[in-house]
């Protein structure tokens, strides 16, 4: 059995495989592995640090602020403001463990990980009690990796078939080296009067076009959407109001227009003859589970599927509807939060009347789900390690069920 510690001991050690055979029986303290080290992980690290041995494993060693991030390609100082390097913050501050590197297999029936670390030639295999799967997800829609701008690609895999593989976006100062080539190509464009084509007009591509009008002023915009008007899902005056802001900055917009590259007319359409000099595309979402196996994946969902399916506990199922990971008493032990999952709990009928209707890929109800999923760990360790059944109230201990995440964010 080999033991990897950092102090204080008690809140921060892990466990690679023990021999079944005459292996030391795992610590009292049970282990939480975290696979995911952004919004929603990092809430379950904290809330869980001070019962449960916690690790975290995250591909690349800092944590960034993704709202924030449009920002910094036309500031790049702004990236200070918005990143922070992992390790400090979980291990000394929050008294967890981190592993820097990428999950490539996750086995629910063995309870195991098999993981690569970043400086290691060999991969691990760790063992938990209990995985909340916080990976987050992708914004390419047309990239096979889902490589876009507003995310760093951190799987080794992704490196070599993305559009800068001469950067690793796993190292903070990859990252700030892609942000200040992108910034320095923005700057050539604005010297040159470049015309400059935003895909999607969502919240995302909405305020990526008025960032760009705002610090480059010779750039000529224009920004075009399939739904009949800017912001589509958000009330019909929150889309007038950017609707009016970008006619006032002299930004194009054409809505009802779906994206075309490959039919002559499309660019001629919108005022582009010839096509723009460069292209955002600022639309949908990509799952990047590449580690989970295909029987809990969506076979639908944005981006072409891939999902991870969870039940009404966030617990992951398959796509039979059974719980994957469960113990010998039938309790779950594996749960998805936040970008990562299927988004929604579907049933009969439509969406509306679904069990949980699809949730928007944001960081607000990624919180609210790792609260879900935090009472559910801690109900399980104590029906199953020790027989604690009932709550102080004296009523039935159950777990918690997910529920619309109404709040800040959310439309």
């Amino acid at each position: 059995s080999i033991w990897r510690s950092s102090p204080p001991f008690s809140s921060c050690f892990i466990s690679i495989l023990y021999t079944k055979k005459g292996g030391k029986m795992p610590p009292a303290q049970r282990r939480v592995l975290i696979i995911g080290g952004s919004f929603a992980g990092l809430c379950v690290a904290r809330d869980l640090k001070n019962h449960f041995l916690v690790t975290i494993v995250d591909a690349k060693e800092f944590f960034e602020y993704t709202p924030g991030v449009l920002r910094a390609y036309v500031k790049p100082k702004h990236l200070d403001a918005l990143t922070f390097t992992l390790y400090p913050v979980i291990e000394g501050r929050m008294g967890c463990k981190f592993i820097w590197g990428e999950v490539t297999e996750l086995n629910g029936a063995d309870r195991t990980a098999t993981v690569k670390p970043m400086f290691a030639q060999e991969k691990e295999t760790i063992d938990f009690d209990f995985c909340v799967i916080a990976a987050g997800c992708n914004f390419g829609v047309f990239h096979k990796w889902g490589e876009s701008l507003w995310f760093p690609t951190i799987h080794a895999a992704a490196r070599p078939e993305g559009s800068w593989p001469h950067i690793d976006e796993r190292f903070l100062e990859g990252r700030r080296r892609h942000i200040l080539e992108e910034y320095k190509a923005i700057q050539d464009l604005n010297a040159k009067n470049a015309s400059v084509l935003v895909v999607g007009a969502g919240f995302i591509g909405v305020e990526w076009i008025t960032e760009l009008e705002h610090f480059f002023k010779n750039l000529k915009l224009t920004i075009i959407d399939a739904l009949p008007q800017c912001l589509g899902p958000l009330p019909a005056k929150a889309a007038t109001y950017c609707s009016k802001y970008m006619q006032r900055h002299g930004i194009k917009e054409f809505y009802n227009m779906k994206y075309n590259a490959k039919d002559p007319n499309f660019y001629n359409s919108i005022g582009i003859p010839g096509g723009p000099t460069k292209e955002y595309v600022c639309i949908g979402v990509k799952a990047s589970n590449y580690f989970m196996p295909k029987e809990v994946l969506s076979e639908k969902g944005p981006g072409g599927g891939g999902w991870i399916l969870m039940d009404m506990t966030l617990a992951v199922k398959t796509r039979e509807g059974k719980v994957w990971s469960k113990d010998e008493q039938g309790y779950p032990r594996i749960f998805a939060i936040g970008d990562c999952n299927y988004g929604c709990v579907d049933g009969p009928g439509p969406m509306d009347q679904w069990p949980v209707p699809a949730i928007p890929k944001i960081s607000y109800p990624g919180e609210e789900e790792a609260i879900i999923a935090i009472k559910n760990i801690e109900k399980v360790e104590k029906l199953v390690f020790r027989n604690i059944k009932t709550s102080h109230f004296g009523s039935p201990l159950q777990l918690a069920t997910m529920h619309w995440p109404w709040g800040a964010g959310m439309f």
